[in-house]
């Protein structure tokens, strides 16, 4: 007989004895548990979905940005524009209480690669391979996101990461085997960026729970992360010496972009901190269906094959069956 694994102390019964505690006798949460914690994780998982979304839109943007500068010159543009309008909100959304010197540094740890080598990684392959492509390969952030969990943050191990694993395997299969009919326009060792891509955003997934676990505060860490991630790239802009002017078409597409990353970052933490990186990470994941619908709707030139959408549908596929299983 097992209890229930949440509710353990949720109901008491009187006897002559006295007071003592029963637990439920069944395997799976009880029904009254299921009932509470359901607002809870629809909030959180509507959190995840909206922050897709905006991801979903931003490799978008990004590409019709990068027509016209390059992903480096992008990066500088959007990544300062976030920060900007963070700071510009601090004064209505930003309160101290709770605060954790531990959790600041987190933050500002993140913030060393956080948007920022993601950002470049991102930008750079979506020029090379394209939004769809990118964002499909970047969506098996929740393998290495459930890792971490597992490893530092005690999240059990599930059926649904070996089911998930082998989904998403197929859908990187699919889309990046050329074959004679469709042959690739872009070089196998460029699959490295996204993939890089969504390493580090899965460590700055697992360490943001670590740091909302000392103080939940997803604006601090959103606005944190995106201060130090724009000190670091206007310094490596700096370092890098005269570049080229930017063509100012680019601006507003980067600016787009910057926005919208910088809002689905936050909606993400928020989402962090009122749920389990198992349960955020997937549903984050999903954003290449918004990519992909909406590169059929604005990127009328972009041709999305068959095999690129099936291979787009297993890997999305993959991360809902991490969650659900």
């Amino acid at each position: 007989m097992r209890i229930c694994p949440i509710c353990i102390t949720a109901t008491r019964t009187e006897e002559k004895s006295g007071p003592r505690a029963r637990y439920h006798a069944v395997e799976e949460p009880c029904e009254r548990t299921l009932l509470t914690l359901q607002p809870g994780m629809i909030e959180s998982a509507l959190w995840a979905l909206a922050a897709a979304a905006g991801l979903g839109a931003a490799m978008i943007t990004t590409r019709l940005g990068l027509r016209y500068a390059s992903p480096a010159a992008g990066a500088a543009i959007g990544v300062p524009s976030s920060t900007l309008v963070f700071w510009c909100l601090a004064p209505f959304l930003f309160h101290a209480d709770g605060f954790s010197l531990g959790a600041a540094g987190i933050f500002a740890l993140i913030g060393l690669f956080f948007p920022a080598a993601v950002t470049l990684l991102t930008y750079t392959g979506n020029q090379r391979m394209g939004p769809t492509i990118t964002s499909s390969i970047s969506c098996t952030t929740p393998l290495f996101a459930l890792t971490g969990a597992i490893l530092f943050l005690g999240e059990g191990l599930s059926t649904g990461n070996v089911l998930g694993t082998a989904a998403i395997v197929l859908g990187m299969l699919a889309l990046t085997w050329g074959g004679d009919a469709l042959p690739r326009s872009w070089p196998l060792w460029a699959i490295a960026l996204p993939v890089a891509a969504a390493a580090l955003r899965a460590l700055a997934q697992v360490l943001t729970k670590a740091g909302l676990a000392l103080w939940a505060n997803p604006y601090a860490a959103a606005l944190i992360g995106y201060t130090v991630s724009a000190a670091v790239i206007l310094a490596a802009t700096r370092w890098r010496g005269p570049r080229q002017p930017t063509d100012r078409r680019a601006a507003p597409w980067f600016v787009a972009t910057g926005l919208l990353n910088g809002a689905s970052m936050f909606l993400m933490y928020t989402a962090l901190a009122k749920g389990k990186v198992a349960l955020v990470s997937p549903i984050v994941a999903t954003y290449p269906l918004f990519t992909l619908a909406l590169s059929m709707l604005v990127l009328r030139q972009e041709r999305v094959p068959s095999r690129v959408a099936l291979g787009a549908v297993l890997t999305v596929a993959g991360v809902a069956v991490l969650l659900v299983v």
